[in-house]
C-alpha cells in the first residue's frame, strides 16, 4: 500500500471513536434519566459519524475494493488499535461517564491540533467535528462534577471508577511508528506536545469536583498495537454480528 502509514495512522485516530461509540451505545434505553440517555445516545452517533468520515477515506487510500463497512466490520482483534481505555466496559453510570471524560479531554485537544493538518481531509473531518467534541468534552465534565460533589455515594463511585480507568490514560500519548512518520510529515498530531495540558485540564476538573487525583504511575498499554483485554472480543462479537451473519448483506 502506497500510503500505508497514512492508512494505520487514520485506522488509530477512528478505531478509538468507533470503539468508544459502541461502548456508550449500549447505554441506549439504561441512561439514569430520558435527557441523559437521548444526550449519551446522540454523543455515540457523533463518534459514529466521525468514524464514517475516517473510514471513508481509509477505504479510498486502501485502494482494495474494501469499504468502510468492511473496515468497521470484517477485521479481527488484533487488527483494531483503538487504546484501551475505550473498550473499558461501562460497569455502572459512573465508570461510563469517567472514561467519556477521560478520552473526551484528550479528544478535544487533538482534534484542535488536527485542524491544522496539512492533510485537507484530515483538517475537514477535524473542523467538522470541534463543536461535536467542544459538547461531548463540556457533557462528560459536568457530570463529573455533578457526581464527585453530589451524594456521599455518587462521589465514591465516580472516585472508583476514575481510580480504575486513570492506568489507561498514559497510552493516549504513546506513539506508533505510523503515528512518528505522520508527524514528520506534518499530517499527525504529536500528542506529547500537549500532555502536560491534558492532565492539568483533567486535575482541574477532578479537583472541581472534590475528587482525588489518583498517584499511581503504574500504566497499561498494548491497545495501539492490537493487544486488547478480554472485553474487546465481547464488544467485537455484538458489533460484528450482522455483517458476519449476513455476509456482503447490503442495506
Amino acid at each position: 500500500m502506497k500510503n500505508e502509514n497514512l492508512y494505520k495512522y487514520i485506522l488509530g485516530i477512528a478505531d478509538n471513536n468507533l470503539i468508544l461509540g459502541q461502548r456508550l451505545g449500549e447505554l441506549c434505553g439504561h441512561g439514569p434519566s430520558l435527557e441523559t440517555d437521548i444526550a449519551c445516545t446522540n454523543i455515540s452517533l457523533d463518534l459514529l459519524g466521525q468514524v464514517r468520515s475516517y473510514f471513508q477515506y481509509a477505504a479510498l487510500i486502501a485502494n482494495n475494493e474494501s469499504s468502510e463497512d468492511d473496515i468497521a466490520m470484517l477485521r479481527p482483534e488484533r487488527e483494531y488499535v483503538n487504546i484501551l481505555l475505550v473498550e473499558q466496559p461501562n460497569t455502572d453510570f459512573a465508570y461510563t461517564m469517567a472514561k467519556q471524560f477521560l478520552f473526551d479531554a484528550y479528544h478535544y485537544l487533538f482534534i484542535q491540533k488536527l485542524q491544522s493538518s496539512k492533510d485537507e481531509t484530515l483538517s475537514a473531518i477535524a473542523n467538522k467535528a470541534i463543536k461535536e467534541v467542544s459538547y461531548h468534552y463540556r457533557f462528560s465534565s459536568d457530570w463529573i462534577k455533578r457526581l464527585g460533589d453530589g451524594t456521599e455515594e455518587s462521589h465514591d463511585r465516580i472516585q472508583n471508577a476514575i481510580n480504575d480507568l486513570w492506568t489507561y490514560t498514559n497510552e493516549l500519548f504513546s506513539q506508533t511508528e505510523a503515528d512518528k512518520a505522520m508527524i514528520a510529515e506534518g499530517i499527525g498530531v504529536d500528542t506529547v506536545v500537549f500532555k502536560e495540558d491534558y492532565y492539568n485540564k483533567v486535575s482541574e476538573v477532578l479537583k472541581e469536583a472534590t475528587l482525588e487525583i489518583p498517584e499511581s504511575k503504574y500504566f497499561q498499554k498494548g491497545g495501539k498495537e492490537g493487544i486488547h483485554t478480554e472485553h474487546l472480543g465481547h464488544l467485537l462479537s455484538e458489533l460484528q454480528y450482522m455483517q458476519r451473519t449476513y455476509p456482503n448483506m447490503k442495506w
